[in-house]
């Protein structure tokens, strides 16, 4: 299973349940995700494994208009 986080500036992380938040990371400030998440991709299974978490910014993308 995996515990989910996200924060304010729309980052998402993902750690294996019951691991602590990086200390890289910490000072950011991470909401954990209410509900249970029991699979995830396997880019990010893998992830979790060879580095312990997962982390990706979920950056809205603004488009011009003329």
């Amino acid at each position: 299973m995996f515990d989910v986080y996200r924060n304010d500036k729309r980052g998402l992380l993902v750690l294996s349940t019951g691991s602590a938040v990086p200390a890289l990371y910490s000072a950011h400030t991470w909401r954990k995700s209410r509900k249970r998440v029991l699979k995830v991709s396997n880019e990010i299974k893998s992830a979790v494994q060879a580095q312990g978490y997962y982390i990706r910014s979920l950056r809205t993308t603004r488009t011009r208009t003329h």
